[in-house]
Order: structure tokens, then C-alpha cells, then sequence
């Protein structure tokens, strides 16, 4: 079957956590008004999330990464100045350092009371932060095929993004607790695989007509077919601190995706490893982040991920050239000699108890980088 080469437009959605700027603390009810305010400014890209301390972010759907990321750092920018004006800032990271989710209650809307309604505690503990990438895949029955493959990528992906180490004051000794939290939910981790869009979408009707779900919007798996658009909607990965991570991030699971493209029109495809086999590497990425290593299966050894980014980028260097973004994918160097938002949160927790601080503020020290990192320098 012949396919039309996708679009590969680009959206990427981020969640933030409103902390008061005096206790650095999540807000545990941040005014309507600041969100209004941002909506006049930034209309239909700005929203609740889940828990009232929390805010969502969404570009235009871009046609380049380049004008991802200038969307995205427009979108910062105004949330932190609204924020601002309110005694508020907001943290792109995806655990709070030290806030606590029994104290966090969760928007007043008919989504979100249903949810809360049906997944009780488990939703409820929920004070977390992703980063959601689209990527313009128009034709079903590819978006398919290309989502039965792009689950092998998953882990590295999480493992460039990290920002969740710590929960409720702990360091957890993962670099991404989030997943831990969000894997609790029903319909999450990685996807089943489908042999057509007809197969997809019978499964989709079976939880449907039984009355499970509403629509495909509460499939929460690591990448799905998104539900409102004619995208494969990645969602594996921690909200990254640093702007230029994120985009990083956005364009290599952008540039994997057609890399796929590319061997489906040559009657190629990525070898489909066992879900199991995935879950490892997954689990990998969730507990040590870039430190050490992933599986290759190929190989069948463990192997470092400055190795694997050699692989990858070689794999994608047509696409990012193709799609433009080459700049932002050779960022991924840069995340894995300085780190992630995980690393630089550790360091500076560390830092700080070398100093004698007491454990409480030197927390308060994190959220405080954190601050300054989600500002960027736009």
C-alpha cells in the first residue's frame, strides 16, 4: 500500500506546577483570575490541569521545530509574568520537591469529577507533570503501523527528559518517580499493538459500548493516536526544566517517526521487540535515567547511553535534515554531558546539605532552580 508522506507537524503540551513564591510550596488554589488572564492572553492554549495548582501549555500546531520552540517559549514566558502578578510561579518539573498531594485539591470540572469519581486515591495522588508531543500523522492506518514500532524508542526518550527524583520530600532514587505515580492509573504504560486502524478502533468500541471510557482520551498509554487530532501523541516523557531539552526531545521523537516513514516506503520496518522485553528498558530509564545504560536487544547486553545516542542520531541524520532540525537534536549531547532536570535537582540538593543547610531548605533551594531554569532565557 502506498502512503502519501505525513505533514510531520509538531505540537508539544507541557504541565507546570504553580508554587507560592514565599513557601515554595504547590498552590493548593491558585485564583481563576490568573487563569483568565492568561487566556486573554494566549486564548485556547492555555487550560486547567487535573489538580488546581496546575496549568497547561499548548503550542500552535507548528510546522517546524524552530516554531515550536518559539511558541513554547512564548507561552513561558507569559505564565510566569501572570504568575507572577499573583505571588505564583510556575516549575516545569514533574514532581514538586517537597509539596504534598494530600493538600492539593483537584478542578472543579465535569472531566476531572468524573475521573476523581472513578479512580479515587489513585488519581487523587496525582501531582504530576508531563510533556506530550504531537507529531502530524494524517493517514490511520499508518499512524498504526508507526505506533506499533515507535514503542522500542520510548525509553530512551524518558531517559533524556527526567525531572521527577524526588516525592513528598524524599529523594526517591529514580530519576523519573512520575511514571511510578502515573502507572498506577488503569490504561497506562506502553501500547498493545494492532494489525489495522479497524482492529485499533474495535478495541476502542469493546471499552465504549461497556462503558468504561467516554472516548479514545482516556487511553493513557506512553504514545497514542490522539483522539482530537490526526496525530501519533507521544507521552511517555517527564516535563523537561530547561526549554531547549524539551525541544530536543520533541524533535528526535519527530525525526524517529519518520526515520519509519522512511523504511515502510522501502518495505522495510523496525524489528518489534516483546512488550516485556521494552518494559526493561523502560524501567531502566525510569530508575537511573541516562547513568546506566539501556539494553540493546540486538546485542543482547547493556549498553551506555552515550553509545545509543551515537546510534540514534545516526539513524535520524537524514530526517533532521529533512525536517530542519538538526541544531535541536544535537542538543541531546549537550543533555547527556551536563544532564537533566533530575541530575541538576539532585546536585543542588546535595550542595546544599554539604553546606549544612537543613534538609527542608535545602528543597527549597530546588524548587528555586527550578524557578529560574523554566524562565529560560528567551
Amino acid at each position: 500500500m502506498a502512503y502519501t508522506e505525513p505533514p510531520f507537524t509538531i505540537g508539544i503540551e507541557e504541565e507546570y506546577l504553580l508554587v507560592d513564591k514565599e513557601t515554595r510550596d504547590v498552590a493548593g488554589d491558585p485564583p481563576e483570575a490568573l487563569f483568565e488572564a492568561c487566556q486573554a492572553r494566549i486564548k485556547g492554549l492555555v487550560a486547567h490541569e487535573f489538580l488546581k495548582g496546575q496549568i497547561e501549555v499548548n503550542t500552535e500546531v507548528c510546522a517546524t521545530v524552530g516554531d515550536a520552540r518559539k511558541n513554547l517559549g512564548e507561552l513561558r514566558s507569559i505564565v510566569a509574568e501572570v504568575a507572577g502578578q499573583y505571588g505564583l510561579a510556575p516549575i516545569a518539573a514533574s514532581t514538586h520537591p517537597f509539596s504534598r498531594w494530600q493538600h492539593q485539591p483537584h478542578t472543579d470540572k465535569e472531566r476531572y469529577n468524573v475521573i476523581a469519581h472513578d479512580l479515587q486515591t489513585v488519581v487523587q495522588r496525582l501531582m504530576t507533570c508531563g510533556m506530550h508531543v504531537h507529531v502530524g500523522i494524517d493517514d490511520d492506518e499508518l499512524r498504526i503501523d508507526l505506533l506499533n514500532q515507535i514503542s522500542y524508542f520510548l525509553p530512551h526518550l524518558l531517559a533524556f527528559s527526567t525531572s521527577s527524583p524526588f516525592w513528598q520530600g524524599e529523594d526517591t532514587g529514580l530519576k523519573s518517580y512520575r511514571l511510578s505515580v502515573f502507572d498506577e492509573l488503569p490504561r497506562t504504560g506502553l501500547p498493545n499493538t494492532f494489525d489495522s486502524w479497524p482492529e485499533y478502533q474495535r478495541h476502542v468500541d469493546a471499552l465504549i459500548s461497556a462503558g468504561l471510557i467516554e472516548d479514545a482520551s482516556k487511553l493513557w498509554w506512553d504514545v497514542r493516536p490522539s483522539a482530537r487530532f490526526a496525530t501519533l501523541e507521544m507521552r511517555i516523557t517527564d516535563v523537561c526544566t530547561r526549554i531547549d531539552d524539551a525541544v530536543a526531545v520533541s524533535a528526535l521523537f519527530m525525526c524517529i517517526l519518520r526515520m519509519l516513514y522512511r523504511l515502510k516506503k522501502n518495505n522495510q520496518r523496525w524489528r518489534q521487540y516483546a512488550s516485556m522485553l521494552v518494559e526493561e528498558n523502560r524501567w531502566r530509564a525510569q530508575r537511573y535515567g541516562l547513568d546506566q545504560g539501556l539494553v540493546d536487544f540486538g546485542k543482547g547486553e547493556i549498553v551506555p547511553c552515550t553509545t545509543l545516542l551515537d546510534e540514534i542520531l545516526e539513524l535520524v541524520r537524514e530526517d533532521a535534515d529533512a525536517l530542519g532540525c538538526v541544531k535541536e537534536v544535537e542538543h541531546l549531547r549537550t543533555i547527556m554531558e551536563t544532564g537533566t532536570s533530575a541530575h541538576r535537582q539532585l546536585a543542588t540538593y546535595s550542595l546544599a546539605l554539604s553546606r549544612g543547610t537543613e534538609r527542608q531548605d535545602a528543597l527549597v533551594e530546588v524548587v528555586d532552580m527550578l524557578i529560574e531554569e523554566t524562565k529560560g532565557r528567551d
